[in-house]
């Protein structure tokens, strides 16, 4: 796979904002380690350390750690020994990082929190991409995602193979059920039309315009109302079945998307059924950190 570029997600200024604040968060506003501060000259003394996963996965958020080093103390250097979006095995070196014993344990659990919390999502994402290998289907997230670190965790997904759905309300239209319930009943199918041509219109263009359905009566009525994408919401494999004959039939250019409780035992004959995407909320908000520690030499 070709890694995605940390850069299109997020700038380094608004990275150094996340870490700077992380700083603060763990250092206090003086920035000091009292643990440090009390061994004395011994902590200023030039020292190695290797970053190393303890068990196999997919490595994401080492792209950031230039720039946590820069923050944390500008006397480390670190040599990347991987890149974001490779597999690694257990005890394969990530990160050698060099400077003052002081400034490698000063950033250790910062670095360590944003790069296993990452590299967890890019390991579960990996998973269910691999789950549906020889499929059409593709394995997207959701905005299920920690308040802040969003960007930071939709590029983990990619760099697990996974694809990116809207990064927020602000850049794609989904008219979902609490959406669709505000609709007059009488004219429901012609205000949807409506409402479909005029998201189009709505400034900044959005980058599609997805309806959401959950019957497949709902279905057979707005694929004749023009959206770019449905989202067949918690509908079993056969119903996803059924869904992908009728689409192919009226409207074979819109794309399926299902959702609902996907989980790495359903993912698989979710996505036999022909469903172009499949969306994962547990990519984000269930992935468990990978476990990986940072090695004094």
């Amino acid at each position: 796979m070709t890694p995605p570029q940390l850069s299109q997600y997020l700038s380094d200024d608004a990275l150094r904002c996340l870490v700077s604040a992380a700083r603060r968060e763990d250092l206090g506003p003086d920035g000091v380690d009292v643990t440090c501060r009390a061994m004395g000259d011994a902590m200023h003394r030039q020292t190695m350390g290797v970053m190393r996963s303890r068990v196999p996965g997919r490595v994401a958020g080492l792209a950031a750690t230039a720039v946590i080093a820069e923050v944390f103390d500008a006397a480390v250097t670190l040599e990347t020994c991987v890149s974001d979006g490779s597999a690694i095995d257990a005890g394969a070196p990530m990160v050698v990082l060099r400077g003052p014993v002081c400034g490698l344990l000063g950033m250790e659990r910062v670095a360590l929190n944003f790069i296993t919390h990452l590299s967890g999502i890019a390991t579960l994402t990996a998973r269910f991409v691999d789950a549906v290998a020889d499929t059409q289907a593709v394995i997207c997230d959701t905005r299920k995602t920690l308040p802040g670190l969003r960007a930071l965790e939709k590029y983990a997904v990619a760099c697990g193979g996974g694809v990116n759905h809207r990064l927020g309300l602000h850049d794609a239209v989904m008219i979902k059920d609490n959406h669709l319930a505000s609709l007059s009943a009488s004219r429901w199918d012609a205000e949807l039309r409506e409402l479909i041509v005029a998201a189009r219109h709505v400034d900044p263009a959005p980058a599609f315009v997805q309806v959401e359905v959950d019957t497949l009566e709902q279905l057979r009525t707005v694929l004749n109302c023009g959206p770019d994408m449905l989202l067949l919401d918690n509908m079993d494999p056969r119903a996803l079945s059924q869904a992908v004959a009728m689409r192919d039939d009226a409207a074979p250019n819109v794309l399926l998307e299902a959702s609902g409780g996907v989980t790495l035992d359903t993912v698989r004959a979710i996505a036999l059924s022909g469903v172009d995407r499949i969306s994962v909320g547990a990519v984000t908000m269930s992935a468990p950190a990978l476990d990986i520690g940072l090695d004094m030499q």
